[in-house]
């Protein structure tokens, strides 16, 4: 069955099918909050103040609600917000120029922020907001920060892959012994920001022969993180390459009858890499306070602990340390990786992969 591929032009004819949300009920502002939004800010409301903040959001909204609740609650900013992929959005952000609404773009990748930093479209943050994470973690040229982190591994079934068959390198699994085995994201936002740094990297020659040889390894495609990781643990795969949290998370709501497992691939291999979700403010926002405000927020210690505690994340914000269960970070591969040039290279990417043919396996 042929699964078609996104391209820049085809999402931008999808821009209109967007619709706003706000974060908490409009003039109906409870007294307190309950739920996870109530373990971020278990203070009571304030009344709206007549500030607001409109936020293009490419991060779900199962995961932002929590964190948006809270901070109008505590804050008395009210919160608007666009939901969509964070590709269809910085295009949304393209068409619309000047005329945006937007104040603040939130990306669960860097890419779609290097794409509108190409095109002068983003603002530059205050300083006080930069040094709230180390220098890796945010824009050399002050127009973006990293709130969470997500890594790559190999997530396997533990009853179908021995430790001893466990693979170092995503270059190893391009062999016969994992012909049919191994499942790849193909078009998610993820896998396209990873395979773009994957091609920086090692060059477009090697990236392309990498990809070829997995479809010529019968490699299985999945459309996203969290299909993979269901398989590996039905034992519909063996492995398959994802981001980090979405096992813990499986893990987390079905128990031991989950049968698969994270594996880390060696530190300085380009399946180990650190993806960061980022927070901008555009260009011409008006009301650039309430725009720095929130992402303030975003890196404060209670919505820190949300990230990792909540939904395993690696959290960024200087001196916030991860949930005991995630294994530490290996710095060495993401100290080297100019996020800002991602943007330049998720056309080529894509088109890299259609021609590839993985989302037809």
């Amino acid at each position: 069955m042929r699964h078609p591929l996104p391209s820049l032009r085809l999402l931008a004819a999808t821009l209109v099918l967007v619709a706003f949300a706000a974060a908490c009920g409009g003039s109906n502002i409870p007294e307190s909050l309950d739920g996870v939004a109530g373990d971020i800010y278990g203070g009571d409301c304030v009344e709206l103040d007549g500030r607001q903040v409109t936020i293009y959001s490419g991060r779900s909204e199962n995961l932002m609600d929590p964190v948006l609740s809270a901070f109008q609650c505590e804050t008395g900013i009210e919160t608007a917000v666009r939901y969509d992929s964070a590709t269809n959005l910085a295009l949304t952000l393209v068409e619309e120029g000047d005329r945006t609404d937007a104040d603040v773009f939130l990306s669960n990748s860097p890419g779609p922020i290097g794409f509108l930093n190409q095109r002068d479209l983003l603002g530059e943050l205050q300083a006080d907001v930069l040094s709230l994470v180390e220098n890796q973690h945010r824009s050399d040229d002050g127009h973006w920060v990293g709130f969470s982190g997500r890594k790559r591994v190999a997530v396997y079934n533990i009853d179908a892959v021995s430790a001893d068959e466990l693979p170092e390198s995503v270059f190893e699994l391009t062999g016969p012994e994992w012909r049919g085995r191994v499942a790849i994201p193909g078009t998610n936002g993820s896998f396209l920001d990873w395979f773009t740094v994957f091609r920086a990297q090692q060059g477009d020659d090697v990236a392309t022969q990498w990809l070829n040889d997995m479809v010529a390894n019968d490699a299985k495609y999945y459309a996203n993180n969290r299909s993979i990781v269901d398989a590996a643990g039905r034992g519909e795969v063996d492995l398959g390459l994802v981001n980090h949290y979405y096992n813990y998370q499986e893990a987390a709501a079905i128990g031991e009858d989950h049968r698969a497992l994270n594996h880390d691939l060696a530190g300085d291999d380009i399946g180990s890499l650190l993806i960061i979700t980022a927070a901008t403010i555009t260009q011409n926002t008006d009301r650039s306070s309430e725009a720095h405000e929130l992402i303030r927020y975003l890196l404060s210690e209670p919505v820190q602990r949300y990230y990792t505690d909540e939904t395993f994340e690696y959290p960024l914000a200087t001196g916030v340390q991860p949930a005991g269960i995630l294994p530490p970070l290996n710095a060495s591969g993401t100290a080297t990786i100019d996020f800002d040039a991602l943007g330049g290279g998720l056309e080529a990417s894509l088109e890299i992969i259609e021609a590839s043919g993985i989302a037809n396996q």
